[in-house]
């Protein structure tokens, strides 16, 4: 009887609604239990319905009114276009590999290793700690914690071989992670409009920060043993570039390691020339049937630019990453980085040394190790199995990334489409080429959530091809 009487009044209060004005107060409550001859109760369910529609809204200790519905005015930033003249490049849109995929997604695209992957409890004991230490009230020095410093000229010290000098922690410039580094070191060392060597194809975010930084881009090819020395040469004799970008250990996208002698004739190139080798070592901790030995190692006299980051290894929501450079070009370096955000929390600083001095930090990356060989082995059998049109034609040693090539002519924009309609997330290998694409590739990650779903998402991917090839 009560919930016939409140739909009753509920009805006569929303055709009372549509003839009155927003902002328009309703009759009290004791008015409409008396014109309803029904309890309190009645009347409360009957506006909460009503509330919950949206119609009224009620003011505590004022009353209860016809909401006003407001039609927000479109913004005008028309006033922008004349502001802002035209952009110094065409516009690069976020890279597929920041996607956020659903849940119910088999995801192959991410740039990230998945979170049961990461040493979660020593993050969240070493950021309970953080925040109770000093750290968490005071600035940092603006090139780094000291003891943050020491540990990564540690880290690279000891591939360091006898007869060549070791880095100090002062050649050490603590960063907010590595893009922000590479920003930096291209801005700092390559300066606008200056070309810059880079490998093809290579990391995309390297390819846009160098856009960003307004360099001229100029590619050089390479493979699974990295770019050959003659082409290198041949690029810095034609185009007098002073910077080479390179990543030599399980490199982004194609999981290439470079042979140690290949590494040696790069330095001697680079040596030649009077130029930098930026090494940019961001899967140090990803090797699975080789350790990386970075090329850093073997230099002293300040050719080699040194990047190192913990962001994918440690947690991607602690962004600390690190630069090793000596001479005048760390002193650009750091210049930069002190107009560009003066200094890196401390907070993270503390937190990231606390995780990789823990004894616990070695025992979790000996078990990664094992976790990432059963991943990549694992979709590769897969892949073979139900998209033998993927052909890998290089099996990495570590990294996060399988690179397929994909028969000529397959239309990768559709293939992408067709795919994620169909659960798949993947990303397309045109953004990992600083120019036009060698042919059409996709870059699978092997690090993403779900390994169980490889087998059904290659079956997909396979499919996909299938439809999507000439």
């Amino acid at each position: 009887m009560n919930n016939d009487s409140s739909s009753r009044i509920s009805v006569r209060l929303k055709e009372w609604i549509a003839g009155a004005s927003p902002g328009s107060q309703l009759p009290s409550t004791r008015s409409l239990v008396a014109e309803y001859q029904v309890s309190p109760v009645t009347v409360q369910k009957a506006l909460q319905t009503l509330t919950a529609k949206g119609l009224i809204e009620s003011r505590p200790g004022v009353g209860t009114f016809v909401r006003a519905v407001r039609t927000a005015r479109p913004s005008d930033y028309g006033w922008q276009t004349a502001a802002l003249r035209s952009p110094q490049g065409p516009p690069r849109s976020m890279s597929t590999a920041m996607r956020t995929a659903p849940n119910d997604a088999i995801a192959f695209h991410s740039g990230y290793p998945d979170r049961e992957l990461l040493p979660e409890r020593l993050v969240r004991a070493a950021l309970i700690r953080a925040a109770r230490g000093d750290a968490a009230l005071f600035r940092p020095p603006a090139a780094g914690l000291p003891e943050l410093q020491s540990w990564f000229a540690h880290e690279l010290g000891d591939s360091t071989p006898a007869g060549v000098t070791p880095p100090t922690p002062g050649d050490v410039i603590v960063l907010p992670g590595s893009q922000s580094g590479l920003s930096s070191i291209f801005r700092a060392l390559v300066g606008t409009g200056q070309p810059l060597l880079m490998e093809s194809p290579t990391y995309w975010g390297a390819i846009i920060a160098a856009a960003q930084a307004g360099v001229r881009i100029v590619p050089v090819p390479s493979g699974p043993d990295g770019p050959d020395p003659e082409e290198l040469a041949r690029a810095f004799a034609e185009t007098g570039a002073r910077l080479f970008y390179a990543q030599p250990n399980y490199a982004n996208p194609t999981g290439a390691q470079w042979p140690a002698r290949r590494g040696e004739q790069v330095l001697d190139v680079v040596r030649q020339n009077g130029a930098f080798l930026v090494e940019d070592d961001w899967a140090h901790d990803f090797g699975i049937t080789t350790t990386p030995v970075p090329i850093a190692a073997r230099d002293d006299s300040g050719h080699v630019v040194y990047l190192r980051s913990l962001t994918k290894s440690v947690s991607p929501a602690i962004r600390v990453a690190a630069v090793i450079a000596r001479g005048p070009a760390r002193e650009r370096i750091l210049a930069d980085r002190g107009a560009e955000s003066m200094y890196v929390s401390g907070l993270l600083q503390a937190a990231a040394l606390d995780v990789v001095t823990q004894p616990a930090w070695q025992t979790h990356l000996r078990g990664l190790r094992h976790q990432l060989q059963s991943r990549r082995d694992l979709l590769l059998t897969s892949l073979r199995q139900y998209a033998p049109q993927a052909h890998i034609d290089h099996v990495p040693k570590g990294g996060l990334n399988l690179w397929a090539r994909l028969p000529d002519g397959t239309d990768l924009e559709k293939l992408a489409r067709d795919c994620e309609a169909a659960g798949v997330i993947i990303a397309a290998g045109t953004e990992w080429f600083p120019a036009e694409p060698a042919g059409p590739f996709i870059r699978l990650n092997y690090a993403g959530p779900n390994p169980a779903a490889f087998p059904e998402g290659a079956r997909i991917l396979g499919q996909s091809i299938e439809r999507n090839s000439p």
